[in-house]
């Protein structure tokens, strides 16, 4: 019966694509239900079969047992430009994203193989870069694409026709072993082996020989920027982690996860740098839980991810635009698609994550948590903002609370909630390099509602 209830649930997880999840970056603020009512923090701590995305040491400490649950995720977001000098300011505008619900399934195994090593499996997806903004969006009214194929029609934010948006979405399978070296300290590995899906809609001008300027392109690949529909990517790397109880009440943790090395979006190798590369960022936590009390523990969490390891989500925004003259297009090594073309200029983010957990008795725990990264995008120069109109991950705090019933059974049923608070960045529009001109504003808040059931196999 148990088998038959883990290969549901491991078929469930594959069967929902994990798609809009955006709060530290493009990284969720904590991966498995107990660790997203903590705020995220987990490197040292014990407990679920998440280790394959927080700290592979950590399985072995979790006993035989299965994880599966999902949350409901609902971001909101928003993006505006003002103040545009060009072409009679006909290009301000402003619009919010549709597409406000989206289940984001997650799922853990682990197995001990003696009371010193384990093996297991942790699924879990990232995502973020999911928008949708239709209807008329820059120039209430009316101004024009500037894309030839277009027609005439009204234009978007930036400067196509019709829907603008993305989806961008990632899945990671984790298999994990640990082991415990003696009675304290435990290693742990997992190869991560990734699937990504991507497409998006609305860049036509970025993609076209424009009818000013002299004429010319922005992209090294025609036909190979937009409107694609779906494509995908398969990768690797790799997590490997470390979880030392100093005492009863101590525990620290630390995790190393390499970047993963994806292969080429094919249909958007005129898009994103490097030929459509798309790799997924380098990132490592250190951590330490505290027992206060008998009842009562605190973990607190400090993970950094490299984004700017990743040239197509690190290069500037300007880019593939800086070097436009006003008569023509020169052949540049900085077009779109190429080594140095313009990406989405995020830096690099650390993320705090401070957790508290609460047992109120023997049958219910409480928790709550707060996580805090600066949004990767910043607004400063002409290298922040526009392209970020495309995936507004600007979310800085959030708020969590959490809690798990054992049941008479001995499983489990977690809860947990989250509230990002909502945030703006403000920035000049690369558009100057356009002839438009003006700032632009991205906004996001988001919440969600998660729910997972745990199942202790012996």
């Amino acid at each position: 019966m148990k088998r038959t209830v883990m290969a549901s649930a491991l078929l469930a997880v594959f069967a929902i694509p994990s798609v809009a999840l955006a709060t530290d970056g493009y990284f969720s603020h904590g991966y498995g239900m107990k660790a997203k009512g903590m705020g995220g923090a987990s490197t040292a701590v014990t407990g679920d079969t998440f280790g394959g995305a927080n700290n592979p040491a950590a399985m072995v400490w979790a006993g035989d047992r299965l994880d599966v649950g999902v949350d409901l995720f609902s971001p909101r977001r928003s993006v505006s430009r003002q103040g545009s000098t060009g072409f009679g300011g006909g290009y301000d505008g402003s619009v919010n994203s549709d597409g406000n619900y989206f289940l984001i399934p997650e799922f853990g195994y682990n197995r001990m193989l003696g009371w010193n090593m384990s093996a297991g499996v942790t699924v879990y997806g990232n995502g973020g870069m999911n928008t949708n903004f239709n209807g008329t969006q820059a120039g209430g009214a009316g101004a024009p694409s500037f894309a030839p194929s277009c027609k005439g029609a009204p234009s978007n934010m930036l400067f196509g026709c019709g829907k603008l948006g993305v989806d961008l979405t990632q899945l990671i399978i984790a298999p994990t072993l640990a082991y415990k070296i003696n009675a304290s300290n435990s290693l742990g590995i997992s190869p991560l082996f990734g699937y990504q899906r991507f497409k998006v809609d609305g860049l036509q001008a970025f993609d076209e020989t424009l009818p000013f300027g002299g004429g010319g392109t922005f992209t090294s690949s025609q036909g190979n920027v937009t409107n694609k529909g779906y494509d995908s990517s398969t990768g690797w790397g790799v997590r490997i982690g470390w979880l030392g109880k100093l005492s009863d009440t101590v525990s620290l943790g630390a995790a190393y996860s390499s970047k993963m090395r994806m292969s080429a979006f094919d249909k958007y190798k005129g898009l994103f740098a490097e030929a459509g590369g798309f790799d997924i960022p380098e990132n490592y936590s250190v951590g330490i839980t505290v027992k206060a009390t008998p009842k009562a523990t605190i973990a607190f969490d400090i993970q950094q991810i490299n984004y700017s390891g990743v040239k197509s989500i690190a290069n500037g925004v300007s880019n593939s635009l800086a070097s436009m003259p006003t008569t023509g297009f020169p052949v540049t090594p900085n077009r779109l698609g190429e080594s140095n073309g313009s990406g989405f200029a995020w830096r690099d983010q650390t993320a705090f994550k401070l957790g508290v957990e609460y047992a109120y008795n023997k049958d219910l725990t409480l928790r709550a948590g707060y996580n805090y990264g600066k949004s990767p995008v910043r607004g400063d120069t002409l290298n922040d903002v526009t392209f970020n109109i495309l995936a507004p991950g600007v979310v800085e705090q959030h708020l969590t609370l959490g809690t798990t019933w054992t049941l008479a059974n001995k499983d489990e049923l977690t809860v947990a909630y989250m509230h990002a608070f909502s945030n703006s960045v403000t920035g000049p529009s690369v558009t100057s390099l356009l002839g438009v001109g003006g700032t632009e504003t991205l906004k996001m808040y988001q919440n969600s509602l998660g729910i997972a059931y745990s199942m202790k196999l012996k």
